[in-house]
């Protein structure tokens, strides 16, 4: 498969989309990043790498670090964590309170802002050093150990947080987390302002694409809890688009409002793309196209 070439096509056809979109106003630190931007990079398991554009522009991954976490948090807990959130698609905004109150703190799934504080809450409980042992194991994924915080999004986010501080008060209150609100939200400001590049996160997605047992930085995960990973990006990595994605595009993957999105073919290949003009779900615009095309032109998906 020439992928290079696909690639290559791919930004060409979807130019007249450059336009569409808004970048992440809510977050005043994302606003100011220039939305006219796109880079691609696609990794194969047997070590090849193909990239267009900005491939190595790093950028705010937001909720892609959610997966990191998941990870992380299924390494430690096992099922025992799906005892706090949940593993179904949230058919509501992914900040929403209102779905939080009505099914009494347990949120939907780990990839909508409540299930995330959750995993979050998780990790503060089990670690030591949270905030140091998430860095390590993303870095030790893309093999880089310059992956950091971007501390001035992470306290932009926290400046503004006001509905993240509302949904981790009722977490909270219905006692599905366990550590002090202020340093748990700070922490998941943090996760989520980690800045990579595609280049970077396609390799950091790599390991999640085999059938065989995971084991970086300390943590492990079994060939099902793998499987079981790709099964929740495949039916809830999207916001409340996860449906559209999955029709169009046909693999698990996840978004961020970074406009950066990631996604897999088991067995085959990860790859990344980010442009930060994003549409009405919070999801890229070029992004989305994007990894539609992809997998047209290539006829490979997971269906």
């Amino acid at each position: 498969m020439d992928y290079q070439s696909i690639l290559e096509k791919i930004y060409r056809e979807i130019l007249p989309f450059a336009g569409q979109g808004e970048q992440a106003g809510y977050i005043p630190a994302l606003q100011r990043v220039n939305p006219d931007q796109y880079g691609m990079c696609l990794q194969t398991v047997d070590g090849c790498s193909f990239s267009c554009m900005k491939a190595d522009t790093r950028f705010s991954i937001q909720s892609i670090a959610k997966v990191f976490a998941l990870a992380m948090g299924l390494s430690l807990r096992g099922e025992g964590l799906w005892t706090r959130v949940g593993k179904e698609p949230s058919g509501t905004a992914f900040n929403s309170l209102v779905q939080l109150e009505i099914e009494k703190g347990i949120p939907r799934n780990p990839f909508i802002n409540a299930g995330a504080i959750v995993v979050a809450d998780v990790l503060m409980s089990e670690l030591k050093n949270p905030e140091e042992e998430f860095l390590s194991f993303v870095r030790a994924l893309c093999g880089d150990d310059s992956i950091n915080y971007n501390l001035e999004v992470a306290n932009s986010e926290r400046e503004v947080g006001y509905l993240n501080a509302a949904i981790a008060n009722l977490l909270k209150y219905h006692g599905t987390i366990k550590n002090e609100i202020e340093p748990l939200l700070m922490f998941y400001f943090k996760m989520c302002s980690v800045e990579m590049s595609c280049k970077e996160l396609a390799r950091a997605f790599l390991p999640f694409t085999n059938r065989k047992r995971f084991a970086y930085a300390g943590y492990t995960l079994s060939i099902s809890q793998i499987k079981r990973l790709n099964a929740v990006m495949q039916t809830c990595g999207f916001y409340d688009e996860a449906g559209e994605f999955s029709y169009l595009v046909g693999l698990p993957g996840k978004s961020g409002v970074g406009g950066g999105i990631v996604a897999i073919y088991p067995m085959r290949y990860s790859v990344a793309v980010w442009s930060p003009r994003l549409n009405s779900k919070g999801n890229s615009v070029m992004g989305m196209k994007a990894l539609e095309l992809l997998t047209t032109y290539t006829e490979e998906s997971i269906f």
